[in-house]
């Protein structure tokens, strides 16, 4: 695998021509967080690499996640009313400063780019890359406020199918209109979850298995985050496809090309929805954490590729190469007739192999898919990811006096 590309020459020439377009209308974004933002990478140093400010962001949600998987790996913490939740109350506060502090660095990571001169692709690519790993990440987190009990694993299951959905779409819109429609609902999205963790500090994380007349907080979440989907964001992309058609903007791509970005989505949520159904040994009660990170990572390069080839336009993928390990898996795992072919059963540990093992391959394989596409772009634009190259002072004098209002755009060092 060391020799193993995967730009092509076209996806690298693509690069080349890639320019940044993005519109953000969200009034929290626009007249609150920029604001903020413009205030606090004054102070960051002008030798910092932007990339950097992304990836600790991201390292945020991954400390976080192992934080709370430590005290609570099957999500039953909170499942003992009488006991209440065992995640300590600490856990709480720190994994709530780590979302904000992942939220804003994801935020001043483009303004320090555009401070120190160093705009590019492999900024957007790393940025939004990190992301659609943070969107299998992030609600975890709050699964454990609210235990099997109130929240079984297969909705668990669906919710996070709508975590990827609201991220995959603003890509699909994307891919197809050649504009990042920034939605509306990350900021309030950030916010939310801090505030959801912040209070179980407070207030005591036993507030969220409150029901009233059997309707429970984990039903208001579920309800809150698919409907903040339907109508703050999905019309609103549909809208600007049909419109970059209509007015001849976009991309004008055939129907089915069109389409394409939403196949390997597609077959991705067939394979995990037959496995989380069909499972001998009922698997996504058995292993609910291992199964969101391998469904993530997957979804994850999915989404990565996608984004190469709206950055780079080329033709996206229709299928991944990652789910034919996944589908061979589930095969197995989902054969109903063990005893009469093989004279015997498919046990639970054996499953739980199978998934463990599987999640290791496809986590490899993910990174270095990553690392080779970031290694790739820097070899070919002559840049490092986490270094700026030194640059003359008078330049680094003209660069510092950058009006810090424009729009936001992704981070790159060239």
């Amino acid at each position: 695998m060391g020799n193993m590309r995967y730009l092509t020459e076209t996806h690298l020439k693509g690069f080349e021509r890639y320019k940044y377009n993005s519109i953000d209308t969200s009034f929290l974004s626009v007249y609150v967080m920029h604001p903020f933002w413009n205030v606090c990478v004054k102070y960051v140093p002008m030798w910092m690499a932007p990339n950097i400010l992304t990836f600790v962001g991201f390292l945020m949600t991954v400390v976080n996640f192992i934080l709370i998987a430590y005290y609570d790996w099957n999500f039953d913490a909170a499942n003992d009313k009488e006991v209440g939740n065992t995640v300590p109350g600490w856990v709480w506060t720190v994994a709530a400063i780590n979302i904000l502090i992942y939220y804003n660095l994801d935020g001043m990571d483009g303004k320090q780019a555009r401070r120190t001169g160093t705009s590019g692709p492999l900024g957007e690519l790393f940025d939004h890359g990190l992301d659609s790993y943070s969107a299998a990440l992030i609600p975890i987190y709050i699964f454990s406020l609210f235990g099997t009990v109130d929240l079984p694993p297969l909705r668990m299951f669906f919710v996070i199918w709508n975590v990827f959905l609201n991220f995959y779409f603003t890509h699909v819109e994307k891919y197809n209109t050649g504009v990042m429609f920034l939605p509306w609902g990350y900021d309030f999205t950030m916010w939310g979850v801090s505030i959801m963790l912040f209070l179980a500090t407070l207030v005591g994380p036993e507030i969220y298995r409150t029901s009233f007349y059997g309707f429970t907080i984990a039903n208001m979440f579920e309800i809150g985050l698919i409907g903040s989907g339907i109508l703050s964001s999905h019309p609103f992309i549909i809208r600007n496809i049909y419109l970059s058609y209509k007015n001849k903007t976009g991309k004008m791509r055939p129907m089915m090309e069109m389409l394409r970005p939403f196949f390997a989505f597609l077959w991705l949520f067939v394979i995990t929805t037959i496995w989380s159904f069909y499972s001998r040994n009922n698997v996504i009660e058995k292993e609910p954490r291992i199964l969101w990170i391998l469904y993530g990572t997957i979804f994850s390069n999915i989404a990565c590729r996608l984004i190469v080839a709206q950055m780079s336009d080329t033709r996206c993928d229709g299928f991944n190469i990652l789910m034919w390990p996944l589908a061979a898996t589930v095969g197995v795992c989902c054969f109903p007739w063990y005893k009469q072919v093989f004279d015997m059963d498919l046990t639970e540990q054996g499953e739980r192999w199978l998934v463990q093992g599987l999640t290791i391959f496809v986590t490899l394989a993910h990174w270095h898919y990553g690392y080779g596409v970031v290694t790739e772009m820097c070899n070919h634009f002559n840049i490092h990811c986490f270094k700026i190259k030194k640059q003359p002072v008078n330049a680094v004098q003209e660069l510092a006096e950058i009006n810090l209002t424009a729009p936001p755009e992704p981070v790159e060092e060239v």
